[in-house]
C-alpha cells in the first residue's frame, strides 16, 4: 500500500495571479508557493486544506497538463459552521454566486460562489437530519 500525508487538487488555470488573490481574500488561504508562470499552492493555516493551480503548456509538465481545466462537473466543497452567515458574507464581497442558498433535504445548507477561473466552490454547513 502507498501511504501518503496529504491530498490536494490541482487544477489548471490561466491566471494564477487572480487565483491566488480570490483565495487570499476571499478564503483565508496562504501562498506557500507561487511562481507566477508555473504553480501557485495555497494552504489554509486554519484547516490544513491545500490547493493547488498549475498554468496550461507548462513544458515541465505532462501533455496531459498542458490544456485548462474544464470546471463543468468539478466543485470544491468547503465545510462551514454557519452558511447564512458565509452567503451573506459572499453578497457583500460581490462574489459571482453560481447557485443560491438552499436547504437540502439530507442535511446541507450550502450556496455555490466561482472562482475567477470559473471553478464553483460549495460551501457547505451540515446540519442533523431529522426522522
Amino acid at each position: 500500500m502507498i501511504e501518503f500525508s496529504a491530498m490536494f487538487p490541482v487544477m489548471v488555470v490561466s491566471d494564477l495571479a487572480e487565483v491566488k488573490t480570490f483565495y487570499e481574500t476571499v478564503l483565508g488561504f496562504n501562498s506557500v508557493y507561487y511562481q507566477e508562470d508555473f504553480y501557485l499552492h495555497l494552504v489554509s493555516v486554519e484547516t490544513d486544506v491545500q490547493l493547488g493551480f498549475l498554468m496550461p503548456e507548462h513544458a515541465s509538465q505532462p501533455e496531459f497538463l498542458h490544456r485548462l481545466m474544464d470546471p463543468t462537473g468539478y466543485v470544491i466543497s468547503l465545510e462551514v459552521s454557519d452558511a447564512n452567515r458565509a452567503y451573506s458574507q459572499a453578497q457583500q464581497l460581490e462574489l459571482t454566486i453560481s447557485m443560491p442558498l438552499k436547504e437540502e433535504v439530507w442535511g446541507q445548507v450550502h450556496f455555490m460562489v466561482q472562482d475567477p477561473s470559473g471553478i464553483n466552490i460549495d460551501i457547505v454547513q451540515h446540519q442533523a437530519v431529522n426522522d
